[in-house]
């Protein structure tokens, strides 16, 4: 297979038609052979029978159906387990990503590891607009990625950058962040962003918040994911360093000042206190060597239905 196009749909209906029909006509005038994999991210409508009317229709479409909603970083990585393609792309099934830009993305993948859609005139509403541009900003602050859209869900990708990720949360919004981990080359390309025509947006001001954290929590794994020991051992390093430091304040005082314990008791205390969350931070972080050296492989969905 040459192209999977993998695209995650909650209650979207009334696109799902519309949206095969686009892709598909794009794609009829090329050479590539290609798949459709829809993930119905636990719907409550009818889009998942509408998956399944298409899919019995076209064997080229692929439906995937899960119990409940286990958000967008599920259905991503059910997609990529499902897709034989070289190249991967995602895209929204909301009808606002534009299917006509399609072969753009497969001639820039040429040169590239992943190609990052950039909604040049973006058609949504100011509250979406402006935590995007913070979360841009804090892509290049955290890690160095200048991107214009770093979270755009409209990507192409070669098939072996997805052995290195494993989405969960709101991590899918990070992908390029992931990748320039391992080296993979990255560039934007420009495309025509469409408004919302049917359904309403699923992202709503909560998306802040669990975006900071997530935020954090990327840039945590990126940097010592393989070592965590660096980061808790040297706290804990230093907080031991520091217990020591104190101790020896309230023994020099005691024979050479002599002064007694109990004038200095706090500082003894808290010398003491010191010395044990320094083991403890140091075991902390020998625990997570030993975590870190397993892959975690547990599944993070749950499929109901899959057709074709």
């Amino acid at each position: 297979m040459d192209v999977s196009i993998i695209i995650p749909a909650h209650n979207e209906e009334k696109n799902i038609d519309l949206l095969y029909r686009e892709i598909s006509e794009v794609m009829s005038k090329r050479s590539r052979s290609y798949e459709i994999i829809i993930i119905d991210d636990g719907s409550t409508d009818s889009t998942f029978e509408k998956i399944k009317k298409i899919a019995a229709k076209d064997k080229k479409v692929k439906g995937i159906s899960f119990h409940k909603n286990f958000k967008k970083s599920a259905a991503y990585m059910a997609g990529f387990k499902t897709a034989s393609g070289k190249i991967i792309i995602t895209m929204d099934a909301d009808l606002q990503d534009e299917p006509k830009e399609i072969p753009k993305f497969l001639i820039a993948i040429r040169k590239w590891d992943l190609v990052v859609g950039w909604k040049h005139e973006r058609k949504d509403p100011f509250f979406k607009r402006f935590p995007s541009k913070i979360f841009n900003y804090l892509n290049y602050a955290f890690f160095g990625i200048r991107l214009h859209d770093s979270d755009c869900g409209y990507r192409a990708m070669k098939a072996e950058v997805l052995q290195d990720l494993n989405l969960y949360g709101d991590h899918y919004r990070y992908i390029p962040a992931l990748l320039s981990e391992h080296g993979y080359k990255i560039t934007e390309l420009k495309v025509k962003h469409n408004k919302r025509r049917f359904g309403k947006s699923k992202y709503g001001i909560t998306r802040l918040l669990t975006g900071a954290l997530d935020l954090l929590t990327v840039k945590f794994l990126k940097e010592y994911k393989e070592r965590p020991l660096h980061i808790f051992g040297g706290t804990g390093a230093l907080s031991f360093v520091l217990g020591i430091f104190a101790e020896f304040y309230v023994l020099y005082y005691k024979f050479f000042r002599g002064e007694p314990f109990a004038q200095h008791l706090a500082m003894l205390i808290f010398g003491v206190l010191l010395l044990i969350l320094g083991v403890q931070l140091v075991g902390i972080g020998l625990i997570g060597e030993l975590i870190s050296s397993h892959k975690n492989s547990s599944v993070k969905y749950r499929i109901r239905e899959t057709v074709n």
